[in-house]
């Protein structure tokens, strides 16, 4: 693999735009690791690089959710353990295990998660009753999709706010911000695995680290701004483009 100025900055633009994607909707994985195989790193490797990227996007828009009122860690301080115990266990059983069968149920539930947002014009536009507690959300549902995170990876923001969304009722900015701490928890456990194992291109992942976090300041401020609105159709679009990456790519 040859780094030139070139490819360094079309990754800095590729990282800008999945920041903002992730920030609004979760699944800016989907155009970063492409992009990054496209560069002829090995799949291990981008995965890892990936992560260091997503980490500096994730940690940026949650302290503009935190900083703008939007979330409030203490409230979900076991949720976030758990993420982090979840994805530490999913990124060491990725190492030792094939993944394929991950490979036919992804596409399937993202799939329902998708039309099930489009086909619900008023989700997350304000509070609902709860359908699960908070206890079995953060100690059932969280170390799963942290699993999820550590193990297969694309699209965890998007499981998170809509596992608030569905389950908890959240309205859908509330159940964003929140995805955003939960997500760089998932990744910083990840990430810790993949440095450890030596496989974090830097230079390619210090560019882009600042493209992820001018994505993720400017999707923050749309997300604060405008609200559910723009989430939604963000999330049905992530949704049946992760369908689309995992069935014909």
């Amino acid at each position: 693999m040859e780094l030139t100025f070139e490819l360094l900055g079309i990754l800095f633009f590729v990282a800008i735009l999945a920041g903002f994607v992730d920030a609004v909707a979760g699944g800016g994985g989907l155009l970063t690791i492409p992009a990054l195989l496209l560069t002829g790193m090995n799949p291990v490797a981008a995965l890892a690089t990936n992560k260091l990227q997503g980490s500096a996007g994730s940690l940026s828009a949650s302290l503009a959710m935190i900083k703008k009122g939007v979330t409030h860690p203490k409230y979900i301080k076991n949720a976030l353990i758990l993420a982090f115990v979840g994805s530490a266990i999913g990124a060491v059983l990725v190492q030792l295990s094939p993944p394929e069968f991950l490979k036919i149920a992804i596409p399937v539930v993202v799939g329902i998660m998708g039309l099930y947002t489009l086909f619900s014009p008023n989700l997350g536009a304000i509070k609902q009753k709860a359908k699960i507690s908070h206890n079995a959300w953060q100690k059932g549902i969280v170390p799963i999709i942290g699993f999820y995170d550590g193990y297969f990876g694309p699209g965890t923001g998007t499981f998170f706010s809509l596992s608030s969304v569905v389950g908890r009722g959240m309205d859908l900015v509330t159940a964003t911000g929140n995805a955003k701490l939960l997500n760089f928890a998932t990744n910083i456990a990840s990430l810790i695995f993949f440095i450890i194992g030596c496989q974090v291109v830097w230079l390619v992942g210090a560019v882009m680290i600042v493209g992820q976090v001018i994505g993720a300041v400017l999707g923050t401020n749309m997300v604060v701004k405008g609200g559910a609105k723009y989430i939604r159709p963000m999330i049905v679009l992530m949704c049946f483009c992760m369908v689309a990456r995992y069935v014909f790519w």
